[in-house]
């Protein structure tokens, strides 16, 4: 498989799709910490939900330090409608104290409620360093192409790197969520609309529309 190929031809294929949360946060504000608490907020949770929630918050809070006026609670309140908004509010009450954003994968994992995907989408979408973002979506459709054989999200980033050209690593998340999320569904994807179908080796495809 050609990838850059598929990438050119999904750039121009999902400009019609909503973006990702975070790359809607970052257009608003261009804010780290906006970014870093959003994508905290969409773990398990829809992005309409997140984005609803986010904003919510975020008329509340500005930067780090404002996390100060609010309690576990309060913001339990304020996020309630994501899903696991108890771990969650806890998590981002544990920024309170935060200087600023780190801009390293190392430093980011030390914070409470960060992952190598919420880490890779901060580095990417905030400091636009090379990170590839390993979400459900990417980790099907980039096996569901034939371009990885992989088990784990975590696998799936390791091959990535060493397969994906750099100049492809911010924009990959982008265009696999968009993607996954509008046609390249988990079941029944739409194989008949696919720009790219031809590319395709629809590894794990039982039926499609």
């Amino acid at each position: 498989m050609e990838i850059s190929n598929v990438i050119d031809i999904l750039s121009k294929h999902v400009e019609k799709y909503d973006v990702p949360v975070a790359e809607l946060i970052e257009v608003q504000t261009r804010d780290p910490f906006k970014v870093l608490v959003s994508t905290i907020l969409s773990a398990q949770t829809k992005d309409q939900t997140t984005a609803k929630v986010s904003k919510k918050l975020f008329s509340v809070i500005d930067k780090p330090s404002d996390l100060k006026k609010l309690s576990i609670e309060d913001i339990e309140e304020i996020i309630r409608s994501a899903n696991y908004h108890k771990t969650k509010a806890r998590n981002i009450k544990r920024l309170e104290n935060l200087k600023q954003v780190p801009d390293t994968m190392e430093e980011l994992l030390k914070l409470s409620g960060v992952g190598r995907k919420t880490a890779n989408i901060v580095l990417s979408v905030s400091f636009k360093k090379p990170a590839i973002a390993v979400d459900t979506h990417v980790h099907r459709i980039s096996n569901r192409l034939g371009f990885v054989k992989t088990k784990t999200r975590e696998q799936t980033e390791q091959e990535l790197m060493k397969k994906l050209p750099k100049e492809y690593w911010i924009k990959y998340n982008y265009l696999l969520v968009a993607f996954g999320q509008n046609l390249c569904t988990p079941i029944s994807p739409h194989c008949s609309k696919c720009l790219i179908s031809n590319y395709c080796e629809k590894i794990g495809v039982q039926t499609s529309r």
